[in-house]
């Protein structure tokens, strides 16, 4: 069965950054749709701290209340050079309404953009998958998939994935913001260069006794950045990074898949828990309780070769990805969502030109490529203490902060912008 209909703006991602771009048009008075592979919004996440920046955005959609309200504030971001604390950024010393992070399950922040949705009567098409995109001079169309499960086997029951439906849309707009997989990038033939080696992680949400204070823990040692997260209700989640080649043989043989959505990640055993803590971290004294989920999670550095042209357009980690510790590409990602709805907004309501959404390209290629240390960087001031010049290249993406407040707080521990060329 092929059906066919008609929407504004296609969002092809209910991750936080589609969600946010559609409740953006919405409230600009744009017509949207959503849709996604999933089934549901995330039960687990990468990205949990949500910058000053992003609050303030979240602010202006009448949200940041519910927000503060289910979320662990930061104030502080404490480095360690191995066991020493050895340095530290104040949020507090930046300009603007929100001068602190709020940390949350990603879950939580997709559950409240969805509800918003859903108030405003946007559904979000779960179980929804994009096929094929058509480029058009007035419109794009967009072939979907409408997914249902089915048993099958008869020994063996097993439950797969078919098309229930195809549905045809036809669109002013598509927002590719549909992840490091996207089929608009792909539609876009952009290119999605490595910038950098990609990391692995052993990552850990558990219950403890800790008093973690309003503070992030970021801890250095000879060849890993590791992170420490409070969370809300007694919880936290310890990032370590893994050294090159110690994920092999001996303990991947031991782990189990851990699904989420339709993905599956290697299970890592509550014992490296307590081995990587006594190591890494000797100074965190808090009882491990219960663990939620253990996993190892790898993180590429990638950015496209361009934004979009014409009536398809990235946001997120369609258009870019770089390690967790910072949580910069949840950021940026927001950052980007309410310029491209501002935007598309103007062109569908205001007869903006189409070409209005170049500088929309150049804006972020530019503030992405200083973010991955490819043109500039951070470099070590006059100020800067010895262990600040040895981490140099590594605390660029630990600071959770994109834009101006990044080199502001670069700047209390005595690091600055650097030009291009000059790293």
């Amino acid at each position: 069965m092929s059906l066919r209909s008609k929407s504004e703006v296609v969002v092809i991602g209910a991750g936080p950054v589609g969600l946010f771009t559609a409740l953006s048009l919405e409230n600009r008075g744009v017509g949207v749709q959503v849709v996604d592979e999933e089934f549901r919004t995330a039960a687990h996440s990468y990205a949990l701290a949500i910058h000053p920046q992003s609050l303030k955005l979240i602010d202006e959609l009448g949200l940041v209340g519910d927000l503060l309200a289910q979320g662990h504030r930061v104030d502080t971001v404490a480095f360690y050079n191995g066991p020493d604390r050895c340095g530290e950024l104040k949020l507090a010393k930046l300009e603007g309404g929100f001068p602190y992070m709020i940390v949350l399950p990603q879950s939580a922040l997709e559950g409240l953009l969805e509800r918003q949705l859903l108030a405003k009567g946007v559904n979000v098409r779960w179980n929804h998958r994009v096929t094929r995109i058509a480029p058009g001079t007035d419109c794009v169309t967009v072939e979907i998939d409408k997914l249902a499960r089915a048993s099958c086997g008869y020994a063996v029951a097993t439950t797969e994935w078919i098309t229930e439906k195809t549905l045809n849309t036809e669109a002013a707009f598509v927002v590719g913001a549909d992840g490091h997989r996207s089929v608009v990038r792909r539609t876009l033939g952009a290119e999605y260069a490595r910038t950098g080696e990609s990391e692995s992680f052993a990552v850990f949400e558990f219950h403890t006794d800790a008093d973690l204070a309003e503070e992030t823990h970021i801890v250095f040692d000879r060849q890993t950045t590791n992170v420490l997260w409070p969370l809300p209700g007694g919880r936290c989640r310890w990032s370590f990074q893994r050294e090159h080649g110690a994920s092999d043989d001996s303990r991947t043989k031991r782990r189990l898949a851990v699904p989420i959505g339709r993905q599956a990640f290697p299970h890592v055993s509550g014992d490296e828990l307590s081995e990587l803590i006594h190591s890494r971290a000797p100074w965190f004294g808090g009882k491990i309780k219960q663990i939620d989920w253990a996993m190892e999670v790898r993180f590429d550095r990638r950015l496209a070769g361009l934004y979009g042209r014409d009536r398809l357009w990235l946001a997120g980690d369609s258009a870019h990805l770089t390690g967790p510790v910072g949580g910069q590409s949840l950021n940026m990602g927001l950052r980007e969502s309410a310029d491209l709805a501002r935007r598309l907004a103007g062109i569908l309501r205001e007869a903006a030109p189409l070409s209005s959404l170049t500088d929309y390209n150049e804006q972020f290629q530019a503030q992405w490529r200083k973010l991955l240390a490819l043109d500039g960087g951070l470099v070590p001031s006059d100020r800067a203490e010895p262990w600040a010049c040895e981490r140099c290249t590594k605390i660029l993406p630990c600071i959770p902060a994109t834009g101006d407040d990044l080199y502001r707080l670069a700047a209390q521990i005595g690091l600055e912008l650097a030009p291009r060329g000059k790293l």
